[in-house]
């Protein structure tokens, strides 16, 4: 079947294409499983050499698009961690996953590099822009000469002249925060070169349910997270699971809920197989991708069903899937999939927020995702933060523990 653009993607790439030619950079604020990477592509026809940026897991998914829209222009298509390996210079930019290079107050390593690179023109973009706070559009757009702050020399001078400074409180005492950077402040900026979009104006109709299933769990992890809140120490015949400190405690009750734990020689084991033995009773017959917090999690999940990590096997072959939550959040398409199994939670509200859509598609109308939470586990509490846009946090969890 010869592959054709959606309207709103063809509308899209002209109109991406006249404003990056007008001001040198574009940002593509497109809502997660639209199609913005075959948008960006269909821009990129207009450049004779170009590199695209993304997140390992989310390369084979973009040569896939580059093949399936027939394209043959020169394109270079790597992940962050690999720029260092890119020699010549680019008439065209892209940075998928944005966000990605977004660290304030000090911009990262990849945006340093990428500030070496990017000698013409630019698009970044991604479904969430700015996830925790617009100050973190700076280092963005910081990596082309051509940024609209580029007035500003560096975060602080942006900040000064355009945030609003807040004094937090913090276990090391009083610190300065530079969170607080109001869009109104910055919008006449960002406007003019920013295409946005939501999956409602695209034609988008699916909905997301959600289920919840408790999982009993077992004598020896009741116990043990009993005993580990009295002693704050275990010490097993070759083995010793130490939580002196809040955090460290938070730790090991998130690792222990879901029948995992890593000990402080550094190996990791598996003690209740409970969740995995429930994906494998109650979900006979159907496609799955599951999401993993902690290593130890995944050999539970392989010991009783067949799962990939690959993508592209994934989708071709009859293997379900099993992704870490922060690596499998963005850039990957899970519309194969019947369900989305949540094995554990990550505290991060942004991965909450992304991870339930990867099965979205334009012509899909439900999306269903089960979460698996320990009955006496954290998970629920760390669930009811993250669904009202919160990161679950130190404080939380010695609120909601009582530690």
């Amino acid at each position: 079947m010869e592959f054709k653009l959606r309207d709103y993607q063809e509308v899209g790439s002209k109109e991406g294409l006249l404003l990056l030619r007008k001001n040198k950079i574009l940002i593509i604020n497109w809502e997660c499983r639209i199609g913005k990477s075959h948008t960006a592509l269909e821009i990129a026809k207009d450049y004779n050499r170009v590199l695209f940026v993304t997140k390992k897991k989310a390369i084979s998914s973009i040569e896939s698009d580059y093949k399936k829209a027939g394209h043959s222009y020169d394109i270079t298509i790597i992940n962050y961690e690999s720029l260092h390996k890119v020699n010549g210079e680019f008439d065209l930019i892209i940075c998928d996953e944005s966000h990605s290079i977004s660290k304030f107050p000090k911009p990262s390593q990849k945006a340093k590099l990428l500030k070496t690179m990017v000698k013409n023109d630019l698009i970044i973009m991604s479904g969430t822009l700015c996830p925790e706070s617009f100050s973190q559009i700076y280092h963005q757009l910081w990596i082309s000469k051509y940024s609209p702050f580029r007035q500003y020399i560096n975060f602080y001078k942006f900040f000064n002249a355009l945030g609003t400074p807040e004094v937090v409180y913090t276990s090391y005492g009083m610190a300065k925060s530079y969170k607080n950077m109001p869009y109104e402040n910055i919008a006449k900026q960002i406007e003019p070169i920013k295409l946005a979009l939501t999956q409602q104006e695209a034609g988008f109709t699916s909905s997301i349910t959600e289920t919840i299933i408790e999982i009993k769990q077992s004598d020896l992890i009741r116990g043990l997270i009993r005993q580990l809140k009295e002693d704050k120490v275990i010490v097993g015949k070759n083995n010793v699971i130490l939580a002196e400190t809040a955090v460290k405690m938070m730790q090991k009750i998130h690792q222990l809920s879901s029948g995992t734990v890593k000990f402080e020689s550094g190996e990791s084991a598996v003690l209740d197989y409970s969740k995995a033995n429930y994906i494998r009773d109650n979900f006979k017959g159907k496609k799955l991708a599951i999401f993993y917090k902690f290593t130890a999690e995944l050999k539970a999940i392989k010991s009783v069903i067949d799962v990939t990590q690959d993508l592209e096997e994934f989708n071709n072959t009859d293997k379900h899937i099993a992704l870490q939550f922060v690596s499998g959040r963005e850039g990957v398409n899970l519309s194969k999939a019947d369900y989305i199994i949540a094995y554990n939670i990550d505290f991060s509200a942004v991965t909450y927020w992304q991870f339930r859509d990867r099965m979205t598609t334009i012509d899909r109308k439900e999306n269903i995702v089960h979460w698996l939470f320990s009955s006496g586990g954290i998970e629920y509490d760390i669930y009811k933060a993250v669904l009202d846009k919160k990161n679950y946090t130190l404080k939380t969890f010695k609120k909601t523990v009582g530690y």
